[in-house]
C-alpha cells in the first residue's frame, strides 16, 4: 500500500490530508481532509479529481456524485472542476455535540460510473474558538456565617464551553475582595473549576452582603470570557451587646403631670439581627421601690410613664437604672442611669379686665384715638407672675402702656369700612412661667360708614350696538354702577348728561331709568340717516355731599337690509319694458346693454350681483354678475328670433336678500349699426337732430351758461371778503335731503365706488353707448330722460347729463 500525504491550504485555514491505497482487483481509495468549522458557503475544500487521479473532463460524463453518510449534505462536488466545496455552513458543536473525543469527522462517499468506482472521503472538522464560556446559573448565592474560620473553602459552579481542546475553559478570575479569593482545581476529565476561599474574618455588622464577579476564561486566540455573579450573605451570630444612646440621662418632669404621661422613651440598639437584636427593658436592683412605684417602665419599647401623681413638695429628685438585654442564645445586656428632676408648676392663670371700650366709631376716626383701656394681673410670683399683653398682628391698632399693668388701645392706621366693616380684637395676656399660662378677651369694634367712595362703573367706555328700525322704548343696555358705601351713601341716581347733536337733545333720543341704569331708545333709528351717537351718563350717590362719576356711551347703529336695490339704468317708466335695438351683424362679445342698480344700505348689504331671471336664448347672451354688462356670446344667425326678452334681477348681499328686476325687450335689425364701445368715449354720429334732442341741447347750454355766471359771481364775492369763513361740510341730514330731492327719474349714485353712466342717443341709424368714469369721493346724480319706442333723430350732444349733487337743486328747478 502506498500512502501520499498532501498539505493544502485555502485562505490560510484549510489543510488537506489524503491517503491512496492500491488493492489487488480494484482500486479502493480513502482520502482525508481537514477544514475549520464555520467556513463560508462556497468555500473550496480540495480538488478530489486531482487527488484521486481522475480526468476533470470526464467527471460530468461519468456522473460523479458525493453522498454524506448519516448527516446533512454539508459538502458537495463541482462536476466541472472536481472541487469539493462547502454547501452549508458547518457548526462543529452541533455536528459533534459529545466532547468525549476531540476529533469530529464528516464521512463522504464519492461515486463515479463507467466503470463504477467508489471512494471514501473523511473530512475532519477542526474546532475554532467561536463559543465563549458560560455558567449554568448567572447568579450564585452563598450563606456563610460570620464566625467561619479563615481558609474555609466553598464550592462554586464551574463554567462550560462548547469548544474543545485549547479553546475550552482554562482559567478563572475573581473580582477584587479583601475577604475572598479562589483556587483553580482540575478534574479527571480536564475540566477546570474554582473554589471560593475565605481569607479574612467576616463581620456582618460591617458588611452583611458581599457581591463578587467570577470570570471564566478559555484558551482560544483571541480569548473569550463568561461571567457569573456570586452573592455572599453573611449569617449573624450574637456577638454584640445592646447599648443606649447615652450612659446617663437627666430629665425634668413637671409636678402634677397627668398619670400615663410620657417621661422619656429609652432607645437601646443591638447591631445583631433577628432574635439577637430583640431587646427587653427592666429596672436593675439599684432602683428603689418608691421610684418603681412612681414610674412605669414598658419592657417592650423602653417608655417610662408617670404611674402616680407627682408632688414637688414630697420628692424633688428620682434616680433609677435601666437594663437592656437581647434574646440571643447567650444573652448580652447593657445599662444606663436616669435622674428625674421635678419642676415646680405654674398653677395660676393671668387675668385680664376691660375697663373701657368705645364701639361703634366712624371709619374716618383720627389715628392715636383711644378705643379701649385694659388692665392685667397674675397671682403667681417670680417669672410666673410677670405678664405680657398683646393683640393680633396686621390690625390697624396698637397697645400703649399708660401705667403699671394698664394699657390703652389706640388707632394706628386709617380705617376703611369698605375693606373691613368690623374688627374682632382679641386681647391675650401671657405670663412668663414654664410652661406659660394665658388668658384672652375678645371685643368687637364696629365701624360707621361715611360717604368716601364715588360710584364706580364696571367699564369707562360702553360700546352698544343697536339694530336700525328698532322699536321705540326698546331696552339698549343696563349701565350699572357700584358704590361700596352703605345706606343713603350707596343709593345711586342715573341721568344723561345733556348734549345736542344737529339741534337734537340726547334726552329726546334716549332715556335712562334713574334707579337701575337701564338705557332705552325713544325713537326708531335709521342707519341711512345716523350711524352713531356719543354721550355721557352720570351716576350720583345720595350722600352728603354727593359723589358722582360718569361713563362714555357709544351707540352704534347697525344696518339692516331694509332697502331694496333700485334699477337706475337702463331707464324705464314704472313697470314698463325697456326696448333696445341692435343690428343682427353684431359681433361676438359686443356690449348689448348694461344694468346698473343702487342700494342705499351699508357696504356689506349694498353689494349687488346681477343674473338672468329669464331669457329667450341662453346661448346668445351673457351677463356679468358684478358689473351688469350684457354681451353677445356669439353672432346672430338666420335661425335666431328677431325679438328677445331678457329679465335681469339685481340682488343685494343682505340677509334676507332684496332684489329688483328689469325687463329688456331686444330687437334685431338688418340695418348696419355701429358696434358698442365699452371702454372709451366715442363721439356720437348723427344725421339730423330730432326735436327732443334739440331741446336738450338748448337746455344744456342754458344750464352751462347759468353755471358759469354763478361761478364768476362766487369768485367776485370771495375776492371782496378779506376773511373768508370756511364753509361747513354738509351734514348727514343735508346728504339725506339730497338723496330725496331727485327729479324726474333721477337717482343718487353711491359715492364710495366708480360707477358708469350709460347715455343712449337715438338716431336713425342706431344707438351709441358712451361710458364715462366718475371720480371717487364725489356725489353724483344720474338724470335719465324717457326714450321713445321707435327710432328718432339725434343731436351731437349726449341724451343724458351727469351733474354734481351740489348743483342738482338748481338743475332740477
Amino acid at each position: 500500500m502506498a500512502r501520499l500525504i498532501l498539505h493544502l491550504s485555502w485562505k490560510g485555514y484549510v489543510s488537506v490530508f489524503f491517503c491512496l491505497s492500491a488493492m489487488m482487483d480494484s482500486l479502493y481509495a480513502v482520502t482525508h481532509y481537514s477544514v475549520p468549522e464555520e467556513m463560508d458557503e462556497g468555500s473550496v475544500v480540495a480538488n478530489v479529481a486531482t487527488d484521486l487521479g481522475l480526468h476533470v473532463r470526464s467527471l460530468s460524463k461519468r456522473k460523479i456524485r458525493v453522498d454524506v453518510v448519516g448527516n446533512k449534505k454539508y459538502i458537495d462536488i463541482n462536476k466541472d472542476t472536481g472541487e469539493l466545496f462547502i454547501l452549508e455552513r458547518i457548526d462543529r458543536e452541533f455536528l459533534c455535540p459529545l466532547k468525549t473525543t476531540t476529533s469530529c469527522f464528516l464521512k463522504l462517499d464519492a461515486t463515479i460510473e463507467n466503470p463504477i468506482r467508489m471512494f471514501n472521503i473523511e473530512v475532519e472538522i477542526m474546532d475554532i474558538n467561536d463559543n465563549a464560556p458560560h455558567f449554568r446559573r448567572g447568579t450564585m448565592h452563598l450563606d456563610i456565617s460570620e464566625s467561619s474560620p479563615v481558609g474555609e473553602r466553598f464550592s462554586l459552579n464551574n463554567a462550560a464551553d462548547s469548544d474543545v481542546g485549547t479553546n475550552s475553559v482554562k482559567n478563572y478570575h475573581l473580582s477584587a475582595s479583601e475577604h475572598f479569593s479562589i483556587e483553580i482545581q482540575t478534574g479527571r476529565d480536564g475540566t477546570k473549576f474554582a473554589d471560593l476561599v475565605l481569607k479574612k474574618t467576616l463581620d456582618r455588622e460591617q458588611q452583611a452582603v458581599h457581591n463578587l464577579i467570577l470570570t471564566a476564561v478559555d484558551g482560544g486566540v483571541p480569548t473569550r470570557t463568561g461571567t457569573a455573579s456570586v452573592i455572599v450573605r453573611v449569617l449573624d451570630v450574637n456577638d454584640n451587646a445592646p447599648s443606649f444612646d447615652k450612659d446617663k440621662y437627666v430629665i425634668d418632669v413637671m409636678e402634677n403631670s397627668p398619670i400615663g404621661s410620657l417621661v422619656i422613651k429609652l432607645n437601646a440598639t443591638d447591631l445583631d439581627e433577628g432574635a439577637n437584636s430583640d431587646i427587653i427593658y427592666s429596672y436593675s436592683l439599684y432602683t428603689s421601690e418608691r421610684t418603681q412605684k412612681m414610674f412605669n417602665l414598658n419592657p417592650g419599647n423602653g417608655e417610662i410613664r408617670v404611674k402616680e401623681m407627682i408632688n414637688y413638695e414630697d420628692f424633688k429628685l428620682y434616680e433609677m437604672e435601666v437594663i437592656a438585654s437581647d434574646k440571643g442564645p447567650n444573652s448580652l445586656s447593657g445599662q444606663c442611669k436616669l435622674t428625674i428632676q421635678v419642676t415646680d408648676m405654674n398653677d395660676n392663670h393671668p387675668e385680664i379686665s376691660i375697663k373701657s371700650f368705645q364701639s361703634p366709631v366712624k371709619e374716618n376716626v383720627a389715628t392715636d384715638t383711644v378705643i379701649a383701656v385694659v388692665s392685667v394681673s397674675d397671682k403667681d410670683s417670680g417669672d410666673n407672675g410677670v405678664v405680657d399683653l398683646h393683640i393680633p398682628h396686621h390690625m390697624p391698632f396698637k397697645l400703649r402702656e399708660s401705667s403699671d399693668n394698664y394699657y390703652e388701645l389706640v388707632v394706628s392706621e386709617p380705617l376703611d369700612r369698605e375693606k373691613v366693616p368690623e374688627y374682632d380684637i382679641t386681647f391675650t395676656v401671657t405670663d412668663r412661667g414654664s410652661p406659660p399660662l394665658s388668658d384672652n378677651e375678645t371685643m368687637t369694634l364696629e365701624l360707621l360708614d361715611v360717604n368716601d367712595n364715588v360710584p364706580q362703573f364696571a367699564r369707562s367706555f360702553y360700546p352698544i350696538r343697536v339694530m336700525e328700525n328698532n322699536a321705540p322704548g326698546a331696552l339698549l343696555s343696563s349701565l350699572t354702577a357700584f358704590d361700596p358705601d352703605l345706606h343713603e351713601n350707596q343709593y345711586l341716581v342715573y341721568f344723561i348728561i345733556e348734549k345736542e347733536i344737529a339741534n337734537t337733545s340726547m334726552s329726546m333720543l334716549f332715556s335712562i331709568n334713574p334707579e337701575n341704569g337701564n338705557l332705552y331708545a325713544l325713537k326708531t333709528f335709521d342707519y341711512e340717516i345716523e350711524t352713531e351717537f356719543l354721550f355721557h351718563i352720570e351716576a350720583r350717590d345720595s350722600g352728603s355731599p354727593p359723589l358722582s362719576s360718569n361713563v362714555t356711551v357709544h351707540i352704534i347703529i347697525v344696518d339692516q337690509n331694509d332697502n331694496a336695490p333700485v334699477i337706475v339704468s337702463p331707464w324705464r317708466a314704472h313697470g314698463s319694458l325697456v326696448e333696445e335695438k341692435i343690428p343682427r351683424s353684431t359681433d361676438k362679445g359686443s356690449l348689448v346693454a348694461k344694468v346698473i342698480a343702487l342700494d342705499t344700505d351699508s357696504v356689506h348689504n349694498s353689494r349687488i350681483t346681477y343674473q338672468f331671471l329669464q331669457l329667450t336664448d341662453a346661448t346668445l347672451f351673457s351677463l356679468d354678475q358684478y358689473n351688469g354688462e350684457i354681451r353677445t356670446m356669439r353672432m346672430f344667425s338666420y335661425k335666431d328670433s328677431r325679438h328677445h326678452r331678457l329679465i335681469v334681477v339685481a340682488k343685494d348681499n343682505g340677509e334676507p336678500a332684496l332684489s329688483a328686476t328689469v325687463t329688456i325687450k331686444l330687437s334685431t335689425m338688418e340695418t348696419v349699426m355701429k358696434a358698442y364701445s365699452d371702454m372709451t368715449e366715442v363721439p356720437l354720429e348723427y344725421d339730423i337732430f330730432s326735436d327732443l334732442n334739440l331741446y336738450l341741447v338748448i337746455g344744456l347750454g342754458s344750464v352751462s351758461f347759468l353755471l358759469l355766471i354763478t361761478i364768476l359771481v362766487t369768485i367776485v364775492i370771495k375776492c371782496q371778503n378779506p376773511k373768508p369763513s370756511k364753509a361747513a361740510p354738509p351734514s348727514r341730514n343735508s346728504v339725506i335731503s339730497e338723496r330725496n330731492s331727485t327729479i324726474a327719474d333721477s337717482t343718487l349714485v353711491s359715492n364710495d365706488a366708480y360707477w358708469y353712466s350709460l347715455f343712449l342717443a337715438e338716431t336713425r341709424k342706431g344707438k351709441m353707448v358712451v361710458r364715462q368714469p366718475m371720480p371717487k369721493g364725489s356725489r353724483y346724480i344720474v338724470s335719465s330722460l324717457p326714450r321713445g319706442t321707435g327710432l328718432t333723430d339725434t343731436s351731437d350732444s349726449a341724451a343724458s347729463t351727469l351733474q354734481a349733487s351740489t348743483t342738482s337743486s338748481s338743475s332740477s328747478t
